[in-house]
């Protein structure tokens, strides 16, 4: 049979496609960013392209795929529509179905676990196959033998109740996957129905632990690892061997379970919050005494960060230092209450004594990991998304004296920000009275525009723009306004990094301009000027008194409406994250309250977006320099 994979390059894909290739079928497959795994595979004979297209799917006789796979997809369009598609967790179960097999299932721990399993039978001398959902070195994700199949059976697609495994390895059951499973009872009949469907289970968190001198890191993996043991028990194997075998197998754990990459920083898959307070645990070990423990967590789904926002928190309690990223979509859609925003704002409720901090990228905050690490810290990349993405870079790290570190805060209204060591891309900053920087350490420079652009935007006198702080560079820059106004209606020509551009080349618009670069100076046109400022209207009594430590309006006004008008049909005023939150009197402006950080303020903000992106389906954009 001909049997075409849909992203061949995913581990539990990859595992797939060994295992089937060993039944006798003719296999290929295409994944959009080949790798190690796609090179591997093609050394046992496995065709593996990297674009995609429809043919291939008329060239199969099924072609299978995970949730995971556009809907969009050409290859996945065109096997629907004939009748072809097939999904991997249901095809696996099948393969399960037709040999003796060691199913391994589990909330946690089940892809160390089945490593340990398929390790430990092979180390004392059965010629086992295998397909899990982890490397560990030169052990690959899958492998052909004539003997029993060991493979990790997945739940999260509820294929799980489809295996009928000669024995079930149930290493426990706590809730997930709400995307698939929308109550904790949904979640425990998947594992019932595999239960009732086993020849045989072992239930791990029933086994006796004592007697057992296991050299495993960490508990949870001493207790996978005394469950491949009772694996090899049941198979008949007498205790005094696998002791002496399982000691030689356990020692290396899969591929990011617990991983060093560097001196000080490790990665870990864990995404659930169990998972999170066993690597945490473990990270806390590897500290030196006084020393920090910095952890990079990125979300996994929005619907488990929705669903367990009560719990991420305290599996987070033992770290120092916790740095959030932006939610891994996977395959779902953005929803209220599932951003790294919202998970950012209960971390910050939850454990107030912590240092919480809320990142725009994962680059962003390794950049801030690497820049503070000194000896002794360890740094933690966590999660199940792209955080990966950093390992490479990661793995190349070494502690490097510390440069002379310059506070940012006082650059902004809000007196917020964190430090930078200077050395990397510059940035333009007259009063920053619009500005806002990020609590996170960097290396980018932050440099004051010099004079005349410098020169307060007030010492002009016009009477619209009166009570708007800022200099004539920056209300350039921004074409600041007010009142139907704009500041480029004063403006004649700017000179941008040495040059001079008139006022057409700026292509001024509604809070928006196209220059480039530093601005050095702005000509003004006189008559302009002369007809502002004979405007006799008292401005400055309408205009609200507004409070301390704000840079004024967040969002612009979208086209045709008010950004305050939908902040405020969505519940914004009186909104608070940490010490930040939205004035009483205006929903379109965040201030800086007691305890207030950058973090509060970002977070704050990305959270009324996307209320009102939910609500509306407006995206706003933001007013404030840096946020965006």
């Amino acid at each position: 049979m001909k049997i075409h994979f849909l992203g061949i390059g995913g581990v539990g894909m990859a595992a797939l496609a060994v295992l089937l290739k060993g039944e006798g079928h003719e296999i290929s497959g295409c994944d959009a960013h080949p790798g190690a795994r796609t090179r591997w595979l093609e050394s046992l004979g496995i065709k593996c392209g990297r674009a995609h297209d429809a043919s291939h799917a008329a060239d199969a006789d099924i072609v299978i795929a995970t949730p995971a796979v556009r809907r969009d997809n050409p290859e996945f369009m065109a096997a629907s529509a004939a009748g072809k598609l097939r999904w991997r967790g249901s095809v696996l179960a099948e393969l399960a179905s037709r040999r003796e097999t060691i199913a391994v299932c589990g909330s946690h721990g089940k892809t160390t676990t089945a490593t340990f399993t398929a390790k430990l039978l092979r180390e004392l001398g059965e010629d086992v196959a295998w397909g899990i959902g982890g490397e560990t070195g030169a052990f690959p994700v899958a492998g052909c033998g004539n003997g029993p199949l060991v493979v990790e059976a997945d739940e999260s697609d509820g294929t799980l109740a489809e295996y009928h495994a000669a024995l079930l390895v149930v290493t426990n059951c706590e809730y997930d996957h709400p995307d698939h499973f929308k109550t904790p009872e949904d979640y425990a009949a998947c594992f019932d129905a595999a239960r009732a469907n086993a020849k045989e289970t072992i239930e791990c968190g029933e086994l006796d632990m004592s007697g057992w001198d296991i050299p495993a890191l960490g508990e949870h993996n001493k207790r996978n690892a005394r469950a491949a043991a009772e694996v090899a028990l049941r198979r008949h194997w007498p205790r005094e061997a696998v002791e002496k075998a399982l000691a030689k197998v356990v020692g290396e754990l899969p591929d990011r379970r617990f991983q060093r990459l560097a001196q000080g920083v490790y990665t870990d898959y864990a995404h659930h919050p169990t998972e999170i307070a066993c690597a945490v645990s473990m990270a806390r070990e590897a500290t030196s005494p006084g020393r920090v423990l910095r952890v990079l967590f990125q979300p996994h789904r929005y619907s488990r960060t929705k669903a367990l926002a009560k719990e991420f928190p305290v599996s987070l309690k033992l770290a120092d230092e916790i740095v959030i990223c932006p939610t891994y979509a996977a395959f779902e859609e953005p929803m209220e209450g599932g951003g790294s925003a919202d998970l950012y704002a209960a971390v910050r409720e939850t454990l107030p004594e912590k240092k919480v901090m809320l990142a725009k990228t994962c680059e962003e905050a390794w950049r801030h990991a690497r820049i503070m690490m000194e000896e002794g810290d360890v740094t933690l990349l966590l999660g199940a998304g792209s955080i990966i993405e950093l390992a490479p870079e990661a793995a190349m790290f070494k502690v490097a004296a510390k440069c002379q570190m310059r506070d940012l805060s006082a650059l902004s209204f809000f007196r917020t920000g964190g430090m930078t060591m200077g050395g990397g891309a510059k940035h333009i900053v007259g009063m920053g009275s619009n500005l806002w920087i990020s609590d996170l350490a960097t290396d980018e420079e932050y440099i004051r525009t010099p004079f005349p652009a410098a020169r307060p935007g007030a010492t002009l006198g016009i009477p619209w723009m009166a009570g708007i702080p800022g200099s004539i560079g920056g209300w350039t820059h921004m074409n600041a306004g007010a009142f139907g106004h704009s500041f480029s209606e004063v403006v004649r020509r700017v000179k941008a990094n040495g040059g001079w551009l008139d006022k057409q080349e700026c292509a001024f618009g509604y809070r928006t301009s196209a220059i480039k670069g530093e601005i050095e100076d702005v000509e003004l046109d006189e008559k302009a000027l002369a007809a502002a400022k004979a405007d006799k209207t008292d401005y400055l009594s309408r205009r609200k008194k507004f409070p301390p430590r704000t840079c004024g309006s967040v969002f612009k006004n979208p086209p045709g409406d008010h950004a305050g008008r939908l902040l405020e049909a969505v519940g914004a005023k009186g909104m608070r994250v940490g010490g930040a939150y939205v004035w009483q009197d205006h929903a379109n402006v965040i201030a800086a309250g007691d305890g207030a950080n950058s973090s509060d303020i970002l977070a704050l903000a990305e959270i009324l977006r996307e209320k009102v992106r939910l609500r509306f389906g407006v995206s706003l954009e933001y007013e404030i320099c840096g946020m965006s």
